[in-house]
């Protein structure tokens, strides 16, 4: 009978290659793919794994962000990772994480916070304010040690719990926390891209022994670890009822602005102390809510829920891309423009939609009735 980390493994490699199948590493992969398997399977085993050569690149959209990009076999033991330790440590984050959780994300995370407003304002009737805070270079400051001691000590008391070779996989975090993505590594793209990039968001930059690559599933996981401790302290000692974050995003909502105020001295005091992150000060927000807040991507008011302007203008820029690539025949940037359009049709943004669509006049487009969608 096959061992249980093989077959773990085929599990991992069919969840990695979705919605990547068509793209070249997932199919160089794909031609030998139960070797490749075995062979990772092999190296699992005696120890030999290592994690191989990885791309950097620059993104500019919606924001400019690098990103770090592993193997495609790489990203097959971050799934097999992911797969055996989330459902360990979900029961242990607050239920207002948002992200990288299943049946939650960006949309529920929106709802919930306008949710919040509502009710903590009493359907807007009581004066209720908004604070609003973000971290500095979140992901280039986790600080790796402290993000082992989390997560080994949360495996090591839910050992019994734990349905796979315990040494193995906990070596095998211990490499993938701790290993330099820096160190082995081609670039793609232009190097100048870089230049523009503030240094607190790249890794080639961060302190020794801190950041963790954007992208990467273990690395969302990991970043929700390394805060869920910020999340029970707000909730448990400063006893916050409306609280929610995603990823180093995260809204409190009270009826005392002095509590909340005072509140942000203690908040950047833990992250300090506690996990070596530090509030970005130039993003401190708080306000009655009835000015409103920016939260992922939109600006949530009262009785209303509209796109932000950056996002608004990021599908501006998007929809004049599609011109371009509309005269040339190429299509595959439609897929782009549903995203956009299938995230706002959540929101008061009827109007917006029909305005741009409209603008793209093209007879091989066919524009969706309600503008939720082109093809």
């Amino acid at each position: 009978m096959p061992d249980q980390l093989l077959l773990d493994l085929f599990k991992a490699y069919f969840s990695a290659r979705q919605n990547k199948r068509n793209t070249p590493p997932a199919l160089e992969f794909e031609l030998n793919y139960e070797k490749e398997i075995f062979k990772l399977y092999k190296e699992l085993k005696d120890g030999s794994y290592e994690i191989s050569k990885s791309t950097a690149f620059i993104i500019f959209d919606p924001v400019q962000r690098e990103i770090i990009a592993s193997s495609f076999r790489d990203r097959i033991i971050y799934h097999l990772v992911f797969n055996y330790i989330n459902p360990i440590f979900e029961p242990t984050f607050i239920y207002d994480s948002y992200s990288c959780r299943k049946n939650k994300g960006t949309h529920f995370g929106i709802n919930r916070i306008n949710s919040f407003i509502r009710a903590c304002s009493d359907n807007y009737q009581k004066e209720a304010y908004i604070l609003k805070l973000d971290i500095s270079g979140y992901f280039m400051s986790i600080n790796k040690k402290i993000l082992w001691n989390k997560i080994r000590s949360v495996l090591l008391k839910n050992k019994e719990k734990c349905n796979f070779d315990f040494f193995i996989i906990l070596s095998l975090i211990k490499k993938i926390v701790f290993h330099n993505y820096t160190k082995n590594y081609i670039i793609k793209g232009n190097k100048n891209n870089w230049s523009s990039l503030p240094r607190n968001k790249s890794l080639f930059f961060a302190k020794n022994n801190c950041g963790l690559p954007i992208g990467n599933l273990t690395s969302q996981l990991f970043s929700n670890i390394y805060l869920n401790s910020l999340d029970h302290f707000i909730k448990r000692d400063l006893k916050y009822k409306y609280y929610g974050r995603y990823v180093d995003d995260f809204i409190i909502i009270d009826n005392n602005r002095e509590k909340l105020k005072n509140s942000i001295k203690v908040i950047k005091k833990y992250l300090k102390t506690e996990l070596g992150l530090e509030i970005n000060p130039k993003k401190i927000y708080l306000q009655n809510f009835k000015k409103g807040v920016s939260f992922l991507g939109v600006k949530i008011k009262p009785y209303r829920i509209y796109i932000s302007n950056r996002t608004k203008n990021n599908f501006y820029k998007k929809i004049n891309n599609v011109k371009g690539c509309l005269l040339n025949n190429e299509l595959n940037i439609v897929s782009s423009i549903n995203s956009y359009l299938g995230a706002m049709k959540h929101y008061n943004n009827y109007k917006l939609r029909k305005k741009i669509l409209e603008n793209l006049n093209f007879n091989n487009i066919i524009i969706d009735k309600n503008f939720y969608k082109i093809s």
